[in-house]
């Protein structure tokens, strides 16, 4: 699989832990899906970063968490996102694909 596959997967993951976080504070039955999500998440980031450079690897994986986690907060828990905010998620978005647009090309590491 590709380093860019299991990045977009550990965003994913990443997106879940952090809203399984949110739900860990309301209810306590949460803690282990935080947990797995945690390890799934960090496991396809190592997987990630043998083909991407560390630096343009955690700025997705961030990157892919907190837009996730924004648009999950808004419609899961009615936080608010303003044209602001929008905004600002938009040129978040804009940046991660720059990054990926002038990212080196893959390597293999031994």
């Amino acid at each position: 699989m590709s380093g860019w596959l299991w990045l977009a997967l550990a965003g994913l993951f990443e997106v879940g832990m952090a809203t399984a976080l949110k739900l860990s504070q309301m209810q306590g039955e949460y803690r282990l899906a935080f947990i797995v999500l945690a390890v799934l998440s960090f496991e396809c980031l190592a997987r990630a970063i043998r083909t991407i450079p560390l630096g343009l690897a955690y700025a997705t994986w961030t990157g892919i968490g907190a837009v996730g986690a924004m648009l999950l907060g808004n419609v899961l828990f009615g936080e608010t996102l303003t044209p602001l905010r929008l905004g600002l998620l938009a040129a978040l978005l804009a940046a991660l694909i720059g990054l990926k647009l002038t990212a080196p090309a893959p390597h293999a590491q031994a």
